[in-house]
């Protein structure tokens, strides 16, 4: 073992406490609440001598269900100096997936806020593995050792001392959003956090010291980790597309952010707002947005906002797999989202530099061992596989999940799968044509629905559309396009507007075959970031439309 296979996430931190001790690391705009990195390097050492101290050790397991706050960083970052696991799930999932999760993680520890502990009583939550829990914001009424109590542990014998971890070493496992299929929890080692890191700060050259308004909470923990103040906006972070856009806007300008996350869902709804309003944000200097595909007049309307020199860039990737390309939006704007309003798909940029991407033939089955063989020339529409270090390489106690996405290379590392489908252009971007999944595979054709929506999103009475499947005969589907109007559109246009669909999609080989354009009223989204279209649920609904 040499130096350089001992990694820690937490380290960024250390280093930002030595040289920038007194700049904020977090602040709480609403509670005029704010740590410098000093005082979360202190904070979370002090609470990980606390961890120690009431049996969570190196390699445990530890759910963490705690909103952003003070307390969320500093149990996080102590969770990995301590060399603890910590288990992130998102709380919208639903308590039936939430239990699944919990059983698959089989996690020793619970920190959680009092709700979840009610929960976590009622419901049974991992009842089989947990012996140690802890309350954040409650009494022992909750059941466990106030938090409180865990935070007055500290000895003052002796300086706390984080873990050697490895670069290998799990570090925290990270549940999928479920949105085609049971949550699953990536297994993150220290390695691959380093890594996101790395490619993050290289991507969009971000340096010490700029503040971040991060509005999901797994960014918000990678804020001081690439050392930028975290401005945690007051907002239900399981439901950004209905978010107060004042709560964001105002915060951006008085504290200067310099870096905004937000979801496709959230941009919408802010640039619709900041747009009526004249609202300029002068202190921008990017804006990153991921999650699902950011329509073209989406990113136009919110870089009216920002400075001509700034500018919106939407990563791809998944939980498995994060960063693996990314584009701009001058591109977007200037070229490929015409593109897209063609059929072409939605362009994601170039791969990352440490990422290797390969575009495979859709199979619905493992793939035991990797290939080149495998790779298909540009222009063909295949799987999207990717390899690198910012790669998950297994889903934990999923060895089936394991087996359908991952690929083993004779040299060792893995591939993963990305379950999307796309292609490469000749001049090396990569188009995304949506989830493998979701493909509708009928009597003469196989449809992809970013292509098919692509088309009709051009209309513009239309909000976004939705291609499914209608069961038909031998296991084929008929296609069918489910469709949500712009807010104030009246019913009686509907007729007008599927005429006009109709008309559109015959201009293209790939939308003639839709005639069902069905209007639904707000489509079903994932919670996460509430931009994933639940096209299983939209199916349904359509085949009842339609029976």
């Amino acid at each position: 073992m040499t130096v350089a296979d001992i990694v820690n996430i937490s380290r960024p931190l250390t280093e930002m406490a030595r040289l920038q001790p007194a700049t904020p690391a977090i602040i709480f705009p609403q509670e005029a609440r704010s740590l410098s990195f000093r005082e979360l390097e202190q904070e979370s050492n002090r609470v990980g001598q606390g961890l120690v101290r009431i049996g969570i050790s190196r390699g445990m397991r530890v759910a963490l269900l705690v909103p952003p706050s003070p307390e969320l960083f500093a149990i996080t970052f102590a969770l990995f100096k301590v060399g603890a696991v910590p288990v992130f799930i998102d709380p919208g999932i639903g308590a039936r997936n939430m239990k699944g999760c919990l059983a698959d993680a089989a996690p020793e520890a619970f920190i959680g806020i009092p709700k979840a502990h009610l929960a976590r009583r009622l419901l049974g939550w991992g009842r089989a593995s947990l012996r140690i829990l802890v309350t954040v914001g409650g009494g022992r009424f909750w059941g466990g050792i106030p938090f409180a109590e865990v935070r007055r542990m500290e000895t003052g014998a002796s300086p706390f001392t984080p873990a050697a971890t490895l670069r290998n070493e799990t570090a925290a496992i990270l549940f999928t959003s479920g949105s085609t299929g049971p949550p699953k929890g990536a297994v993150y080692t220290h390695g691959t956090f380093a890594a996101q890191v790395d490619a993050l700060k290289e991507m969009y050259n971000i340096k010490p010291g700029e503040i971040d308004l991060p509005t999901f909470p797994l960014f918000a923990l990678f804020a001081p980790a690439l050392g930028m103040t975290a401005l945690i906006p007051q907002m239900d972070f399981t439901r950004p597309g209905t978010v107060n856009p004042r709560k964001i806007l105002g915060p951006a300008a008085d504290f200067s952010a310099t870096t905004m996350f937000g979801s496709p869902a959230l941009l919408n709804r802010v640039g619709r707002y900041g747009v009526t309003k004249g609202i300029k944000l002068g202190s921008l200097k990017r804006v990153i947005s991921a999650g699902a595909p950011v329509p073209a007049a989406v990113l136009e309307r919110f870089a009216a906002l920002l400075p001509e020199d700034a500018e919106i860039f939407t990563p791809y990737g998944a939980t498995e797999a994060l960063p693996v390309s990314s584009i701009g939006s001058r591109e977007i704007i200037a070229e490929t989202g015409q593109m897209s309003g063609k059929g072409f798909g939605v362009c994601i940029g170039r791969p990352v530099k440490s990422i290797t991407l390969a575009i495979i033939p859709i199979s619905d089955v493992p793939v035991d061992v990797w290939s080149g063989e495998l790779i298909l020339a540009e222009w063909e529409v295949g799987e999207i596989t990717v390899r690198g270090p910012q790669v998950s390489a297994a889903y934990l106690n999923r060895p089936e999940a394991t087996r359908m996405a991952k690929i083993a290379d004779p040299s060792g590392c893995v591939w993963h799968r990305m379950g999307d489908v796309g292609y490469r252009d000749n001049s090396g971007r990569i188009w995304f044509c949506g989830r493998k999944a979701h493909r509708v595979i009928t009597e003469k054709e196989t449809l992809y629905t970013v292509p098919v929506e692509g088309v009709f999103n051009t209309h513009p009475d239309v909000f976004r559309t939705a291609l499914v499947g209608i069961n038909a005969a031998k296991g084929l589907k008929r296609p069918a396009l489910c469709v949500e109007l712009e807010p104030g559109i009246h019913k009686k246009e509907q007729e007008r507007i599927r005429q006009e669909l109709l008309q559109l999609g015959s201009s293209y080989p790939h939308t003639r075959s839709i005639r069902h354009i069905l209007f639904h009223p707000a489509f079903p989204v994932d919670i996460r970031h509430n931009a994933k279209i639940f096209r299983e649920k939209l199916a349904v609904w359509a085949e009842r439309k339609l029976s």
